[in-house]
């Protein structure tokens, strides 16, 4: 039984069918005859080869000219039986037998002639050489060569100067690809959202609770300024948000823009200069301009230090790209009135090199600090990020954001998606607390690599180097508890690795917690000399870290016993300095201060690194022990490493 096309009418309704054919009726593909078609410069040389051909095939099949005196004579000689007269040559041919052409001859060239034509003349205005023909009885005819021309003229100047023409658009594309098409250099590469088109709002930005709190009033003055306005009130114009890569700072400006419901033009600082003087400064005119015709409105500039740079120290001159730049910026934002509704709001994360006249008042008047997230910050982003993703029952995204101190947004939206490329590894339906774990440790120590091969006493150096860090770590009062040990390579160089998550997040260390840093950092190389009376090359990057922190304590913190409570630290803006030119570092004490400073240094690495291997010594067993189960697990973690402390 047939049932195609019977049954219930409701069924059989054509799949086609569409608001484009209310009636039914299948659906015609879109006619797109370069869909997929990539351009390549070998289609122009293709194109220039056929044209040569063409030229060379065609176009010079012509018999030489010769003189119109010469003509004459062949014709009084009676060698030239039959003439064709055309506006620009006459014919000679030797037969009297005339060729027809077909009716529409295919591109038929307007200068080609019989195979019996020999000769061909320039014509010239001889009334005598028409009588010298009756009375020789020569056969002539006029051809007319409207047809031709046409082609002449396709041919000789259409088809070249599109040719050129084409060449010239895609040289000049390339070269606007690159910032260089100098017929658009006074216009501004602003990318403009229009009103309504953001859809970001506060509600999507967590963990800069502070920073939203000032930006609130940017929103609220968007959307109804009379309040201001009425009481005397002007709100900033300019806000600058400023903070470290990845805090939040561009999409802090995104939720301004679609909270207040305006205009958003948003372009970077580096989009303004050009190779060209004066390219920048005609994009900043232009970028203004239009956005006062767009008023309420919010222009966004990103990475503002690549214009707005201190020109105190600007060795190249005042005639200087960049520098015309930003004179035109601080004079356009003088430009403006604040009850205008144009608000302009810039990130940066080097604010420390910025002109001291950006950072007046007037102009960008408040400054907004858009900081790493503390503990709760960092939970409420995780739910923000994980909100589209399928989550384990036992994943616990507060035991995430502890084991995050320091990350900031971009990290943890990078986190919760590669713990869901994780779970699609290992073949789940739903994300688990070991795929955030594995993420984690993805981020911190890099990509494990199982694969490369060690020889089995350079694991056993590494085992031991690590179990060094984490049981200096272990006795160490007010250290960070080991969360993970690991002999599994990871990143560029790291053969193991041992992490070490805060409880909490902390702001300030004392002098114990930053010698006993120093202490975690000397164990491993301590446990190598211990176990191995040698030392190897493992400890390198612990020995940078130690050294650092040592050298800090002398010159930055005042905890030296000669220099106490004296900064000698180098003099340098710090990233969240005042109004200051670029940094210019340089050392303000003497050489013997120098001296010092290095004994000094030497003398607590010496120190701390005698009280990491009595520390071990005191705890040889315990070494022994949790190395060994290192090196045939690969990795402990938390709750099998306090097992084999407990053991003694």
């Amino acid at each position: 039984m047939n049932n195609s096309g019977s049954g219930d009418p409701r069924k059989n309704k054509k799949k086609n069918s569409g608001p484009d054919f209310p009636f039914g009726g299948p659906r015609l593909p879109d006619f797109k005859p370069f869909k997929g078609w990539k351009f390549s410069i070998v289609y122009i040389l293709i194109l220039v080869v056929g044209m040569s051909l063409f030229n060379y095939v065609f176009l010079n099949r012509v018999n030489p000219t010769i003189d119109f005196s010469e003509f004459k004579n062949k014709i009084v000689s009676g060698e030239i039986k039959r003439v064709e007269l055309t506006d620009s040559y006459f014919t000679g041919y030797t037969t009297l037998q005339r060729r027809e052409p077909l009716p529409t001859p295919p591109l038929r060239n307007p200068y080609a002639a019989p195979s019996d034509a020999v000769y061909r003349t320039v014509p010239i205005n001889d009334p005598e050489i028409i009588k010298l023909m009756d009375e020789k009885g020569i056969a002539y005819y006029a051809v007319s060569r409207e047809g031709s021309t046409i082609l002449n003229i396709i041919f000789s100047w259409v088809l070249p100067i599109a040719f050129f023409f084409f060449i010239w658009r895609f040289l000049m594309k390339r070269l606007g690809n690159m910032g260089g098409n100098v017929l658009s250099v006074g216009q501004n590469r602003a990318v403009i959202v229009a009103e309504g088109d953001i859809v970001t709002r506060f509600s999507d930005v967590a963990g800069v609770d502070e920073a939203k709190e000032e930006l609130v009033e940017v929103v609220d003055f968007l959307k109804t300024p009379k309040k201001y306005t009425d009481i005397g009130g002007k709100i900033p114009k300019g806000v600058l948000l400023v903070g470290p890569p990845g805090t939040g700072k561009t999409l802090l400006a995104r939720a301004v823009a679609g909270e207040a419901g305006v205009a958003f033009f948003r372009m970077s600082g580096a989009d303004f200069v050009e190779m060209f003087v004066g390219v920048g400064a005609a994009r900043v005119r232009d970028l203004f301009k239009q956005a006062r015709d767009k008023a309420p409105c919010i222009i966004f500039i990103d990475e503002l230090d690549a214009i707005g740079k201190s020109r105190i120290n600007n060795i190249a001159g005042g005639n200087d790209e960049r520098e015309q730049t930003l004179n035109q910026l601080l004079v356009e934002m003088d430009g403006f009135d604040a009850t205008s509704g144009l608000i302009i709001l810039a990130a940066t994360n080097r604010p420390d090199v910025l002109d001291p006249a950006l950072l007046r008042p007037g102009r960008f008047d408040r400054q907004v600090l858009v900081d790493r997230p503390d503990l709760k910050g960092r939970e409420a982003i995780l739910r923000i990020h994980s909100s589209a993703v399928k989550l384990g029952s036992q994943v616990d995204l507060a035991a995430v954001a502890r084991s995050t101190s320091g990350f900031v947004g971009a990290d943890l939206a990078n986190i919760v998606n590669e713990a869901a490329l994780l779970a699609v590894r290992g073949g789940r339906q739903l994300v688990a607390q070991k795929d955030f774990e594995e993420a984690i440790e993805k981020t911190v120590a890099g990509l494990q690599k199982k694969n490369r091969i060690i020889s089995p006493h350079e694991r056993r150096i590494v085992a031991f180097h690590e179990t060094g860090h984490a049981l200096v770590a272990a006795f160490t009062p007010g250290s960070d508890p080991v969360q993970k040990i690991s002999i599994v390579p990871r990143g560029f160089g790291a053969l193991g690795y041992t992490l070490q998550m805060p409880v909490e997040d902390r702001y300030l260390m004392t002098q114990d917690e930053l010698l006993g840093k120093i202490d975690v950092l000397l164990g491993g190389r301590a446990a190598e000399e211990l176990v191995f009376e040698k030392i190897s090359t493992g400890a390198a990057n612990d020995l940078t870290k130690a050294t650092d922190i040592a050298r800090k304590m002398i010159t930055d913190y005042g905890m030296s016993s000669r220099f106490r409570n004296v900064a000698l630290t180098q003099r340098g803006a710090g990233i969240l300095g005042p109004q200051a030119p670029e940094p210019m570092f340089h050392r303000e004490y003497s050489e013997a201060t120098q001296q010092y400073i290095d004994e000094e240094i030497a003398h607590i690495v010496e120190r701390q690194y005698a009280v990491v291997k009595d520390t071990l010594g005191r705890n040889r067993n315990v070494l022994n022990r949790v190395a060994g189960l290192l090196l045939e697990k690969e990795s402990l973690d938390e709750k099998e490493f306090k097992e084999l402390l407990e053991q003694g």
